[in-house]
Formats: C-alpha cells, sequence, structure tokens
C-alpha cells in the first residue's frame, strides 16, 4: 500500500482518489473542509486542510512523505495573478514541503494543452512544442519547467476539454440552440478517462514500469465543434442550423499517441460514447 497525496480535491481530484483509495493511502488536500467527498467513504482516505497559495498552512505536508503526489489544482478566475498563484506559486509551495522526502518517487502535475496556442487547425502530438500564446498557457508551462528541478521523476498531464458527469456545456449549447459563429476544431477527454489514465499511469510507477514526462490527455478521435453539436442535436431531436456543415479552419487538432500507446484503454474513444452516456442520465423533460 502506497501513500499518495492529491492536490487539489474538486471533481476531477475526488474522482482520481475513489479510484485509489481501495488499495493504497490517499491523503487529499483542499482549502475548504466542505465540499464532495469519496463516493465509497473509504478508511483509506484522509481530507487535510492547507492553501497552497499559503506556505504556512502547508506544515502538515512536511511530515507526511507522500511515495506519489499529485498537483491537480484549479484557478479560482481567468487572470494572470490567479493563474500565477494557483499554479506557479501554489506547486512551488508544495515542492519545498518535499525536499527532506526521500521516499517521493514521482509527481505527477495536472496541466492543459493550453499550453499549445496554434490556431490554424493543425494536428499536434506529443512532440510538438508547446508555444502558449495567451497568460493561461504560459502560466502552466512555467508550472511544468518546475518539475525539471526535481530529485525524483515527473509527469506533466496535459489535459484536453474534459467533460463527463455536471460538465453539460456541449449539451446545453445543443439544447439551447445556441451554436458559436465559428466552427472550430475541437478536443475532449471524458472526466473518466481522464482519472483512471492518471491512476494507471501512477500503478505503472508503483510497479517500477517506464512513465514518461508528458502526455497528451485527449479521446482518440479529434473532430469539429459543429460535429458534435450536430449529432448531439439529432439525439435530442433538435433541428440543426443551416451552415452546420461549415468547415472548421481554425483550433487545433490533437494526436494522444503516446496516451494510445502506453497500454491505457480508453472509456470513451469518441466524443459518441461519451455523450451518449451523459445523455442517457440526463432526467427528460
Amino acid at each position: 500500500m502506497a501513500k499518495i497525496l492529491i492536490v487539489g480535491c474538486g471533481d476531477l481530484g475526488l474522482a482520481i482518489a475513489d479510484l485509489l483509495a481501495n488499495k493504497h493511502a490517499v491523503f487529499g488536500l483542499r482549502r475548504q473542509s466542505q465540499g464532495r467527498s469519496l463516493q465509497g467513504q473509504s478508511s483509506n482516505f484522509s481530507m487535510l486542510q492547507g492553501d497552497v497559495t499559503d506556505p504556512a498552512s502547508l506544515q502538515i505536508l512536511h511530515a507526511l512523505k507522500p511515495e506519489l503526489i499529485l498537483y491537480c489544482v484549479a484557478a479560482d478566475a481567468q487572470t494572470d495573478a490567479a493563474y500565477q498563484a494557483q499554479y506557479v506559486m501554489g506547486l512551488a509551495n508544495v515542492l519545498a514541503t518535499q525536499r527532506e522526502n526521500t521516499a517521493l518517487r514521482h509527481v505527477f502535475f495536472v496541466s492543459s494543452t493550453r499550453v499549445y496556442g496554434q490556431d490554424a487547425g493543425e494536428c499536434l502530438d506529443d512532440a510538438t512544442p508547446a508555444s502558449p500564446v495567451d497568460f493561461g498557457g504560459q502560466r502552466l508551462l512555467e508550472a511544468e519547467q518546475l518539475l525539471k528541478s526535481l530529485a525524483c521523476p515527473a509527469t506533466a498531464l496535459r489535459l484536453s476539454g474534459i467533460y463527463g458527469p455536471g460538465r453539460l456545456r456541449m449539451i446545453n449549447l445543443a439544447k439551447n440552440q445556441t451554436w458559436p459563429m465559428q466552427n472550430t476544431w475541437s478536443n475532449r477527454i471524458h472526466r473518466d478517462d481522464a482519472a483512471a489514465f492518471t491512476v494507471y499511469l501512477m500503478e505503472q510507477v508503483l510497479a517500477a514500469k517506464a512513465v514518461l514526462a508528458c502526455y497528451i490527455v485527449s479521446d482518440a478521435t479529434p473532430v469539429s465543434l459543429y460535429t458534435v453539436l450536430a449529432w448531439l442535436a439529432e439525439q435530442l431531436q433538435l433541428t440543426k442550423p443551416e451552415n452546420w456543415q461549415q468547415v472548421a479552419k481554425s483550433g487545433k487538432r490533437l494526436s494522444s499517441r503516446l496516451m494510445q500507446a502506453s497500454g491505457y484503454k480508453l472509456r470513451y474513444p469518441n466524443y459518441q460514447a461519451g455523450y451518449q452516456t451523459l445523455l442517457h442520465d440526463q432526467p427528460q423533460e
């Protein structure tokens, strides 16, 4: 049984903890003591309270000495200051508590494909250099750079757009028939696949198997935004706008070839599989 620290216990962090807590001693860290707890209420899970932007509140982490750390926070505002505080300084503060931790085997950082600023419809893969064009991508890449100074290996998980339970933006757009003015390429990963892939990599580390320094975490089927909305409209028996076949000319197409080569099998390899489940779970109107 390994000791694992999850910093940031929102929706994704708790989904990962749910998968780990039946086999490992899992400690979660979040700012508020209140919030959603584990589904299974495992006795192997403990919630700690601390603010990554306040080093004094992280003193409890010095003695914890986890073998694995997952940094999975979310900025509380779409501002440069918030991204700097939560992703860059927050990660630095947590890593500072582990300088004397000789048991630490690997650190995982949940990043984003926002580090790729390319926007001409090109296909990008894990070998494509990151080229952020906004503060969000720049700060996430800056945080990723902190991992290179660690004494142990580390992995950046660059997640594309997360969808799943409670993340219904596309379904709501289709229902309200409020499609964006322009069609673009889009990429997504179901919350459950993002969680399960992270756990898969952790188990690889614990089994002394190789894990790479960076993965694009996205499903196997990048498609245009209008393609997804048109399919959802059909499932909901709604009419589609006249321009629904407009060709996507911007955005980026992501190839998650290293994720697919890792041995992990996607539960939701395309948008149809993922959204079909979400539509099934929607209350009847």
